[in-house]
């Protein structure tokens, strides 16, 4: 049984499920309250938070994890890190008091107090930039501790920084571009017919991953225009090209194509005349 732990709640928990849904792997849920649920046969989901997942996968008791690089990097856990899962992005930064005259992280004072959950990262920051400074460990709401007069600083996960603003704070640098990850236990990797479950289930993942921008295009063509529509329908490893019942002289070619591609492809498709052009969406993709 593939152990597979998913955040329970807070900004990684909808990616996650959203993910596991398209990729047709449906969560069944044992009681209304339960912290388990089946996800397909051979797996079960462990419901817990995001930032204990890097040490359940690290220890074994979960074969693989869905969390954010900064915990993981922040839990300094040994984890194999298999896919970045396209979601979920942020950064982890220091911001301070807007009066503070400071420009970067050399302008501070030794000794500046420090607000953060993420006590391992900023001291490794910190001692990177050959500065000194006082810890003041919290578990949520950093934003708060300046107005409070509990810290001149944070370290703390940014989206769009409106929420720093509107408490009086500006960054000043970024210790860590994070999102999404797909992790691994070592022991999990290193016993065969885990691992072989582990690769599939990974896979599954990266289905979906490569669908994202993608749409799948069909087209009857002249069979003299080929080389045109070689030249318009790159696909992955070229378009495929069957004949059209009952045609001679028209083929149907079909290829994968970029989102932001498909207008273009269409004129020239039409330029060379394409004709009964389809476009659809793409739920998975390996190439």
């Amino acid at each position: 049984m593939l152990r597979i732990a998913l955040p329970n709640k807070g900004r990684l928990a909808e990616g996650a499920r959203t993910l596991l849904e398209r990729a047709g792997l449906d969560l069944r849920f044992r009681g209304e309250r339960a912290l388990q649920a089946t996800l397909g046969e051979g797996r079960t989901a462990l419901f817990v938070r995001s930032a204990d997942i890097p040490e359940f996968v690290a220890n074994g008791a979960a074969d693989l994890g869905i969390t954010g690089r900064d915990l993981v990097e922040e839990a300094g856990c040994p984890v194999e890190t298999l896919l970045e899962l396209g979601y979920g992005a942020c950064r982890v930064a220091l911001a301070v008091r807007n009066d503070l005259p400071a420009r970067d992280v050399a302008d501070l004072p030794d000794g500046v107090r420090v607000a953060t959950s993420f006590v391992n990262l900023t001291r490794r920051y910190f001692a990177a930039h050959g500065r000194s400074f006082e810890l003041v460990p919290i578990s949520g709401a950093a934003e708060i501790t300046p107005l409070l007069g509990v810290a001149d600083a944070i370290v703390d996960v940014v989206d769009t920084g409106s929420t720093l603003r509107s408490n009086g704070l500006r960054e000043l640098g970024t210790l860590l571009d994070t999102s999404a990850v797909l992790i691994a236990s070592p022991a999990a990797l290193a016993d065969a017919e885990r691992a072989r479950a582990v690769s599939g289930f990974a896979t599954t993942l990266e289905s979906v991953l490569r669908a994202r921008g993608k749409r799948y295009l069909m087209a009857n063509v002249p069979r003299a225009a080929l080389a045109d529509i070689r030249r318009i329908l790159p696909g992955i490893n070229g378009p495929t090209v069957v004949n059209v019942l009952d045609e001679t002289e028209i083929v149907a070619a079909h290829a994968v194509v970029d989102r932001r591609d498909v207008d273009r492809v269409i004129a020239e498709l039409k330029a060379v005349g394409a004709e009964g052009i389809l476009v659809t969406g793409i739920e998975r993709l390996m190439p």
